[in-house]
């Protein structure tokens, strides 16, 4: 019983720190967007933590037209596959 919730504990942990960096993700997406953000202690905190992340989808797919990156995208796609494989080993 005790394994089992301890399995259990350790899921739902995983499965939120997953989730904290998707909405860390998120942030910085949308933040690129607002030019009035750029420079904020707040989003250099979050591209301090994204960032490396993100540049190694950014070096698979460039920029389309110059300015529209698609490389968030795979990197979502990679991150849940990677929650995956990761919580699959517990069940």
């Amino acid at each position: 019983m005790f394994r089992h919730m301890s399995l259990c504990y350790l899921y739902k942990t995983i499965h939120f720190v997953f989730l904290g960096y998707t909405i860390l993700l998120t942030v910085r997406i949308l933040s690129s967007w607002v030019p009035a953000w750029q420079g904020q202690t707040w989003t250099r905190f979050v591209a301090f933590y994204t960032d490396p992340y993100l540049n190694l989808f950014r070096r698979l797919i460039p920029p389309i037209g110059g300015g529209l990156d698609i490389s968030p995208i795979l990197a979502f796609f990679a991150l849940r596959i990677l929650e995956s494989i990761v919580l699959g080993f517990l069940r």
